[in-house]
């Protein structure tokens, strides 16, 4: 219970640090949009959509590369990093893996000293 509890206050501060510096509170998909573009290092005016959804999905596989489920295979031509998976994620509820996605945003906000 003390881990949870310990999660959730972690994770109420770092809404609180991004809050502060976007003037809103972001939600789960705004960090992996912010963590995305941090990890593509291309600031653009617009996205697509789909754009939008492979930054998302840039940020969760750079996060999870941090307990070894993900490596960075290569880069492509146009900047955008490409993942390979090399272990199956664990098999989770939803609260579960919200919790699990939290643990490893807020090891990559220590990481990058935010």
């Amino acid at each position: 219970m003390f881990i949870k509890d310990d999660l959730q206050n972690r994770w109420w501060e770092l809404e609180a640090k991004l809050t502060s510096r976007f003037g809103k509170k972001p939600d789960m998909e705004a960090i992996l949009f912010l963590i995305g573009i941090q990890e593509f290092g291309q600031i653009r005016k617009e996205f697509s959509k789909e754009q939008k959804q492979d930054l998302i999905h840039v940020a969760v596989c750079s996060l999870l590369s941090q307990s070894g489920y993900y490596e960075l295979e290569k880069t492509d031509d146009d900047g955008w990093p490409h993942f390979k998976q090399l272990k199956a994620r664990p098999e989770m509820s939803f609260p579960e893996q919200e919790n699990f996605l939290k643990d490893h945003i807020l090891l990559y906000f220590e990481n990058h000293n935010f």
